[in-house]
């Protein structure tokens, strides 16, 4: 029977086994994944367009199975032929290839919202100084997008364009507060929403409006300075397993060759690896504080 477990007969019988099963089970993994699939694409596809990106389905979907089934692949023949160790980090690397896609999206989404709330400072003071020389705000928003670079002037843009298409002003502002739904734009959108129905300064409600960000800011950059040490904190205890195995990979190479050469401590690592995942969503969880 040993001849079974040379290389060349070995690798064809697992990949005629794991055809097999693949195919057996094919109507119930098939749900799954396109489904599954189907949920990460849409929600990706969601945040472009609330971006203003235009993206082809078939490409975040390529993107999806490359990342998980295609980078789980590669780290399992990596780790050939320990066959244990290669399936635990090929799936748990599959996994995690299949989520970064959308965390990188909505990272990026999310920056983009707080950028749009920063430029709202510099916005609203020119609609303010535009509203006082005797300009509408479809005008005081023509000269952000003149002067302002995006997101502001992107999303204004985009106001603009929908009034002259046929929509109302209001239609328009509250898409607005749907694409960047933020504190502060939502208080920028119902404000003139209101003010255009009841009457009132739009200039003055301006002012207040960029006074109140500007608080908020100092707020955030404060609560960011005291927990910046909580952050540096939790980034070291993060770095000292990684760091004492460099250490111990030149000191004593022989005492740490069994974490990287066994079974056992192919897993040890893997567990690590999870204990550390789930220590860093702690720790940002707990220095993350919401104004």
């Amino acid at each position: 029977m040993e001849f079974l477990f040379k290389p060349f007969i070995f690798i064809p019988l697992v990949t005629i086994a794991i055809a097999i099963a693949v195919y057996n089970f094919s109507g119930f993994f098939s749900k799954v994944f396109s489904k599954k699939s189907e949920n990460s694409k849409n929600t990706i596809l969601e945040y472009y367009r609330l971006m203003g990106v235009s993206v082809d389905p078939k490409k975040i979907t390529w993107l999806l199975y490359g990342m998980s089934f295609g980078l789980g692949a590669v780290f399992f023949f990596i780790l050939w032929p320990n066959i244990i160790p290669g399936l635990i980090f090929g799936v748990s690397v599959g996994i995690a290839g299949w989520n970064l896609p959308l965390l990188l999206v909505k990272a990026n989404y999310e920056r983009r919202c707080g950028k749009f709330v920063e430029q709202m400072v510099d916005g609203l003071t020119i609609m303010a100084n535009g509203i006082k020389t005797g300009s509408n705000p479809v005008q005081s928003m023509q000269r952000v997008i003149e002067i302002m670079g995006n997101p502001i002037s992107q999303e204004f843009q985009n106001i603009v364009s929908e009034t002259q298409l046929g929509s109302s002003f209001e239609e328009a502002l509250t898409k607005l507060g749907q694409r960047i739904p933020r504190p502060d734009v939502q208080m920028f959108v119902t404000s003139i929403n209101i003010l255009k129905e009841t009457g009132g300064n739009l200039a003055e409600t301006f002012e207040t409006i960029v006074y109140v960000i500007r608080e908020r800011q100092k707020i955030e950059k404060k609560i960011e300075a005291i927990t910046s040490k909580g952050v540096m904190q939790g980034i070291i205890v993060m770095l000292v397993p990684f760091i004492i195995f460099v250490v111990f990979l030149f000191l004593d190479p022989a005492f740490i060759r069994p974490m990287y050469t066994t079974t056992m401590g192919y897993i040890l690592l893997f567990v690590m690896l999870v204990l550390q995942v789930i220590g860093g969503i702690w720790i940002k969880k707990i220095v993350t504080i919401k104004v």
